[in-house]
């Protein structure tokens, strides 16, 4: 049976004790990680939030009773022990940081009993996930995963002092919503007292931190929780938290110093000292180079464009995609020049996934000649000179996609990430920060025939540009900056509009008629015709900012109850199904996939 607690007090954490501690008599509590029974004595290392400490039971301290209470304890038993500090009488263990000191006990309650866990609580668990979900409170024990919540708790302390200390003032904004459809699908809440009618939860709180502005709160921060029903990744969740801010009568260049020092502040939590000013380059070098505009620059490898090299030559393959507007660009794989075919055509099949046709090759032979796929198309001053410009040298493989620029962006910067991982180029110790500037204003969408926004509408062209708005949208760069670190974005922002006639021609690039942009941005549009100060803001994935100061591979190692793939929670089985009543009251009616099509063929289709 559980004891109580009663007249105890706590009066440190384990791990808090030092040698500075031996002499004093302490009560310490927290779970058995684990007990060894020696006959007369028994050994009990004890663990709570803040790490471990021995404990040592001998029924001349604790009594016969208290004896037979620690001969029984089993792992994830809670206790509450008082003792005295002493020096170890054994061996010292270097791996623990009170390994020198250990509590020899005068009582001990259990507090709590427990089964034997599904799994050891212990670091670097090999427990397969879901297991590990499906137990989430057991799995959160593990010191690793505390360590990672702790991590994140001083990282909102850092950011609420900083960014009070700036200026910036902390307001919430709410959960319930309009649903404003211009990016992911929304997740959708119904309304009792509005039947047939639904909020949105927030994908962001953008619009309502431009009206903060315009309400005169000149700096806003929030940590704010943000949905989004799109399919999951392993850097993305449903539900996730953004460090979300705002600023008046500023340019990027305020936004971008604000947020370098606040980064410096963070990454100081983890011992790296982010040096300043951050690099930066557009988002045109960044595509160029690196094929993404979220480039890794912890190594080389990257992109050169031969367009203009093979453009005459006679491997139709290059000439066919020149001619349909588009390039030929590739990467040197240095020192690869005698990767066995097998594992290029690996290589091949990898680039087919991102929209390549195919992948041309040339090694570079240590003699001098080349083994290629094309090399019979070209002249062998067309081979030299190619392989000059991609710097190739004996031993090297040159690997080419030829097709329209997004494309071969892709295919070749997502190459480059496949070969860095399998050549181990990668180095996990480094941060290297960069913003990407100058991004498009807008980008096609073949599917839906028509412009969309790179960013969101409400983003600033350069003004240099205004003139393309309505002539060439494509051509526009937008005033969108990103902070990204080691292939991730960690966050982006951009310059907002703050005039309505640059609004209203956005909104006409974007395909929205006047009516159909009041319908969705009514009350933001509104709130535009009475004084608006220029503004900016940007805003930060904290998951993935926790994430990358961990080194954890995948966000749910940052996330207390994070979902799975198919956006469920294993330990809670939401999403679930609700009483009748329940959907009685909202107005809503359930129908099965068949019977959904049934009533869709007879001319209606309702869920």
């Amino acid at each position: 049976m559980a004891e109580s607690m009663r007249g105890l007090k706590r009066t440190c954490r384990c791990a808090e004790l030092t040698t500075e501690h031996i002499g004093q008599t302490v009560t310490v509590m927290g779970w058995v990680q684990k007990s060894r029974n020696k006959g007369g004595i028994v050994f009990v290392d004890l663990r709570d939030r803040s790490g471990i400490i021995q404990l040592i039971f001998e029924e001349s301290g604790v009594g016969a009773e208290g004896f037979g209470k620690a001969a029984k304890l089993r792992s994830e038993f809670v206790v509450a022990v008082t003792g005295e500090v002493c020096r170890r009488s054994g061996a010292v263990n270097e791996n623990l940081k009170t390994g020198e000191i250990e509590v020899v006990a005068k009582e001990i309650r259990i507090l709590s009993e427990s089964e034997t866990p599904p799994f050891p609580i212990e670091e670097n668990s090999k427990t397969k996930d879901e297991l590990r979900l499906k137990y989430r409170y057991l799995d959160l024990r593990r010191p690793d995963l505390q360590r990672n919540l702790m991590l994140r708790s001083q990282a909102a302390a850092v950011v609420r002092q900083f960014l009070a200390e700036e200026g910036f003032l902390e307001i919430e904004t709410p959960f319930l919503n309009k649903s404003t459809p211009e990016g992911a699908r929304d997740y959708l809440v119904p309304s009792r007292v509005h039947p047939g009618s639904f909020y949105a939860l927030p994908q962001s709180p953008q619009l309502l931190k431009q009206l903060l502005m315009c309400s005169g709160y000149d700096r806003y921060y929030q940590i704010a929780r943000c949905f989004r029903d799109e399919d999951l990744r392993a850097d993305r969740q449903p539900e996730f938290t953004q460090i979300d801010m705002e600023l008046s009568f500023v340019d990027e260049e305020d936004v971008m110093d604000v947020n370098e020092r606040l980064l410096k502040k963070l990454f100081a939590l983890v011992g790296v000292d982010v040096a300043l000013p951050l690099p930066r380059i557009t988002w045109q070098e960044a595509m160029d180079r690196f094929g993404s505009d979220k480039p890794d620059t912890r190594f080389g490898m990257e992109l050169s464009d031969v367009t203009d090299i093979v453009k005459n030559c006679g491997f139709g393959v290059f000439t066919g995609a020149i001619e349909n507007g588009g390039s030929v660009r590739g990467i040197n794989a240095k020192g690869q020049g005698a990767m066995p075919r097998k594992k290029i055509d690996k290589l091949v099949d990898f680039a087919k996934t991102y929209g390549a046709k195919g992948l041309a090759y040339l090694s570079v032979n240590e003699d001098g000649t080349y083994k290629s796929s094309f090399a019979k198309f070209m002249s062998d001053e067309e081979l030299a000179a190619l392989v000059g410009a991609m710097g190739g040298e004996p031993g090297d493989l040159l690997l080419f996609a030829a097709d329209k620029n997004k494309v071969v962006w892709d295919v070749l910067g997502n190459l480059r990430l496949e070969l860095a991982r399998n050549l181990e180029l990668l180095d996990n110790n480094g941060y290297n920060f960069l913003w990407v500037t100058e991004f498009p204003l807008l980008e096609y969408n073949e599917e839906l025939g028509r412009y969309q926004a790179m960013h969101h509408p409400f983003t600033m062209p350069m003004e240099e540009d205004l003139a393309y708005l309505e002539t060439e949208p494509g051509r526009v760069r937008a005033r969108a900056y990103d902070i990204v670190v080691n292939g991730i974005e960690l966050g982006g922002g951009s310059v907002r509009i703050h005039q309505n006639d640059i609004q209203e021609k956005m909104f006409e690039a974007l395909g929205f008629t006047k009516e159909s942009a009041y319908a969705q941005f009514g009350f933001l549009l509104e709130a535009f015709k009475y004084g608006v100060p220029p503004h900016a803001g940007l805003a930060y994935g904290m998951d993935r900012l926790i994430m990358l100061m961990a080194k954890e591979d995948n966000i749910r190692e940052v996330i207390a109850f994070p979902k799975v793939k198919d956006a469920s929670c294993l330990m809670t089985e939401a999403p679930s199904e609700v009483e009748l009543s329940q959907l009685e009251e909202l107005g809503i009616a359930v129908v099965s996939e068949k019977e959904s099509g049934e009533q869709e063929n007879g001319g209606e289709k309702w869920l």
